[in-house]
């Protein structure tokens, strides 16, 4: 990991974001260093959406004389501007009309915030060489005219990062990368992002899956109930102790050439031979 100079990716003081009637977000304080590797781990419902959306401006969060929250140092954004420095991989960028643009369209699209280009934006060739170079980045330079509805959902993810990347963003916000994906994409997706987190590009990661969590992700934070339980450096945070706090089950976790697996433990069972 790289840590910029300057100011932090994100700081989050005290903030509360409601979602509907009860508090999604509950007096959150968290604060990313710029280009740090961080992932925020967490059951479903525990506020990881809310929190991208919050990031993203979406959402924003009550007003109250003790709270804060700045993005790289500043607390008001032109969201456009804002996209253009934090690359999002989100899977609420495809939309079913989304599926006859090809992979250049798509990551075109990073360019001028939507999710494909339209009759109404001007592509030059210096935009359209720069969206080729991201899709080469990503090793899918052959999606460039294939429309997304013709791609596996691997080829759909990478296009997705590469859209991302189009515009040489500061950071790299992922939400649920491996969801949809088999085998073989999920690996090549984690080789993708681990070459990404290598050069230099800050990583924030939010998921629910720990599998998910490359080896250059050192800190991980712990989301549960819409507040942080848990902050710090991987190994000290990912304990089997935690994990079963954190999803509510018992787990096994082991570890593997800097990945982590959990997996629900299996019921104790009685002399009768039937699980307790």
């Amino acid at each position: 990991m790289t840590v910029r100079s300057g100011p932090p990716l994100l700081d989050l003081r005290n903030v509360t974001v409601f979602r509907g009637e009860r508090p999604a977000l509950d007096r959150v304080s968290l604060r990313i260093a710029s280009g740090e590797h961080v992932c925020i781990l967490g059951p479903n419902g525990c506020g990881k959406s809310t929190l991208i959306k919050t990031i993203t401006r979406e959402l924003y969060p009550v007003f109250s004389d003790d709270s804060s929250m700045t993005i790289l140092g500043k607390d008001l954004w032109d969201v456009s501007e804002l996209r253009s420095r934090m690359g999002i991989v989100s899977p609420d960028l495809v939309t079913e009309r989304s599926g006859d643009a090809t992979g250049r369209r798509v990551v075109l699209g990073g360019l001028f915030a939507s999710a494909h280009t339209f009759p109404h934006h001007r592509v030059t060739p210096e935009l359209t060489a720069r969206a080729d170079a991201a899709l080469e980045r990503l090793h899918v330079a052959h999606l460039a005219d294939r429309p997304l509805r013709e791609m596996s959902s691997g080829e759909v993810k990478r296009t997705l990062i590469a859209r991302a990347l189009v515009h040489d963003p500061h950071t790299l916000l992922l939400d649920e990368p491996s969801n949809a994906l088999d085998i073989a994409a999920q690996l090549q997706l984690q080789a993708a992002l681990r070459t990404l987190a290598t050069g230099g590009l800050g990583i924030l990661l939010v998921t629910h899956h720990v599998a998910e969590i490359i080896p250059e992700i050192d800190r991980v934070v712990l989301l549960r109930r819409g507040r942080i339980v848990a902050d710090g450096p991987k190994a000290s945070v990912l304990t089997q102790a935690n994990l079963e706090t954190l999803f509510g089950v018992p787990v096994e976790l082991t570890a593997r050439d800097g990945f982590f697996q959990i997996r629900r433990s299996p019921a104790p069972v009685n002399r009768a031979g039937r699980a307790r």
